[in-house]
């Protein structure tokens, strides 16, 4: 478990951001321990890959602060995150061993880059595709490469905007046992998701709607929240829905 003393891995302090005049993130805060699965569940439109843009660096927020690691995100920590986008970002005309090298290239891996490619390409199981160019891979195939590129240089702090989205089932179960590893080696990962069975895998959750966190905690202590037995993560989202609407839960 995390030392809850420790300084966590990922801050957001009162942050908000707009797109011109729609507000994407509101006053939004959070605090995500080192070494733990972090989820952020929400429907879509509710302000989970603006965040996780702005928390990579990719976006500068409007108002509030953001720290990585202790740092503001910056150039001095992008060597430290792993970022897995929901529209990847692959050279569709490239193979897949070139674009997993292109990555491990970018994040100076050096002399280690050949094994590391191999490594992460067979746990990903796409090592019989290695040398097929993206562009005819399957859409779960490109996730799987995209996910690829995001470990090749063992981040200690991991982005994954909706990473499990098209895959079938069997897969999902391997990414989710492979990134429960990574937390137990001491690896953070903050996940997006709107799926309720992505969010069951989480240590942690924020319940995230109109670019604000409107509950967090644990899948557990969230379901207690809904104060009946038997209640679901889907029931303690509406449940605080609810409450944030001003109703009785």
């Amino acid at each position: 478990m995390p030392d809850e003393n420790a300084q966590p891995a990922v801050e957001a302090d009162k942050v908000s951001f707009n797109y011109e005049r729609l507000k994407a993130l509101d006053e939004l805060s959070l605090a995500v321990p080192k070494g733990t699965s972090f989820g952020l569940l929400g429907p879509n439109g509710a302000g989970k890959t603006t965040l996780i843009r702005v928390l990579v660096g990719l976006l500068k927020p409007k108002k509030g602060s953001v720290r990585i690691l202790g740092e503001p995100p910056s150039r001095k920590t992008s060597h430290l995150i792993g970022y897995m986008p929901q529209l990847h970002s692959l050279y569709t005309e490239l193979s897949v061993c070139q674009n997993v090298e292109f990555f491990a290239r970018i994040y100076g891996l050096g002399k280690d880059t050949p094994k590391r490619v191999e490594e992460i390409i067979r746990l990903v199981d796409l090592w019989p595709r290695r040398n097929d160019a993206v562009q005819k891979l399957s859409g779960g195939m490109r996730q799987r490469v995209s996910l690829a590129c995001a470990l090749v240089h063992r981040p200690p702090l991991l982005f994954l905007d909706e990473p499990t989205v098209g895959l079938d089932p069997e897969l999902r179960v391997t990414f989710w046992e492979y990134f429960l590893e990574l937390t137990r080696q001491g690896t953070t990962i903050v996940i997006s998701s709107h799926t309720m069975d992505d969010a069951a895998h989480c240590d942690l959750l924020a319940f995230i709607r109109d670019g604000k966190v409107i509950a967090s905690g644990s899948p557990e202590n969230l379901k207690q929240a809904v104060g009946r037995p038997g209640a679901t993560l889907e029931d303690a989202f509406l449940h605080f829905v609810r409450r944030e609407r001003g109703g009785n839960g």
